[in-house]
């Protein structure tokens, strides 16, 4: 691995410091029983460590130039993939594993917040994610309402499950380093409001963000008449904001114009 060259292309910032490797695996709370999902396999550090800690894993890599020194490593219960995993069918992949399954991986920074979208709105057997994320990105996640990290991601997130910052990573732990520290978050997967229909009120949740300085009866305007709004909601409530509202505030404005 000495002599492997980087590629921005694809985020490449990996991890050697097995303490901190330890502490991820940790974090996502394994067992020999659990099989594991992981994104960006890199040098192989963190595989090896979840190889040794689950009964089964299935790891993505994009760059084939690491494919070799991946298969030499030769952990007997992992499969690699060496394809893009964004473009990768999710029933296909499901079908990998014999019931529910966890992720665990340093994802690539520019391709964070779809990767995790993508589980979010396509997987049916996911249990939790643990993943290594930017820590902007992270604090986005966790935000509080009337904060100015708060908005789509944060809601949403909580709809799907219940996150959590784990660890804070010193950008000096990965090679080579990012510009950016970052952090470690569990994502539990636990729908909290399943009988909604979560495409539908993702696209409402992107319309009351749609202007963040607007209030709701602006933002909303666009998918409902203000007639109807004023009939349906408070004044009140539509001269809010919506970094303002909860995801319960949320749910109980969707069920009342749907």
């Amino acid at each position: 691995m000495k002599d492997f060259q980087f590629k921005k292309k694809f985020g490449q910032n990996f991890i050697s410091d097995k303490n901190l490797l330890i502490a991820i695996s940790n974090d996502a709370n394994l067992s020999i029983q659990d099989e594991v999902l992981e994104i960006g396999a890199g040098a192989g550090s963190l595989t090896e460590i979840l190889s040794g800690c689950a009964k089964k894993v299935i790891s993505f890599e994009i760059d084939k130039d690491l494919q070799a020194h991946l298969e030499s490593l030769n952990l007997k219960n992992v499969e690699f993939i060496f394809q893009d995993f964004m473009k990768f069918d999710m029933k296909e992949l499901e079908n990998k594993f014999t019931g529910k399954y966890k992720v665990v991986a340093n994802l690539p920074y520019y391709i964070t917040t779809p990767i995790i979208f993508k589980f979010l709105e396509e997987a049916k057997k996911v249990e939790s994610l643990t993943i290594m994320v930017q820590k902007e990105v992270a604090e986005r996640i966790c935000a509080k309402p009337d904060s100015k990290d708060y908005g789509i991601l944060t809601v949403m997130l909580e709809f799907y499950g219940n996150s959590r910052i784990c660890r804070i990573i010193n950008r000096n732990m990965f090679f080579p380093a990012p510009n950016v520290d970052s952090a470690l978050i569990n994502i539990e997967i636990c729908p909290k409001y399943p009988t909604i229909d979560k495409h539908d009120f993702f696209n409402f949740i992107k319309v009351c963000f749609s202007m963040r300085r607007k209030t709701l009866l602006n933002n909303l305007s666009s998918r409902y008449s203000k007639d109807f709004l004023k009939n349906k909601l408070d004044e009140k409530v539509l001269k809010m904001r919506s970094e303002d509202l909860s995801l319960k505030d949320f749910v109980n404005i969707y069920e009342k114009l749907n």
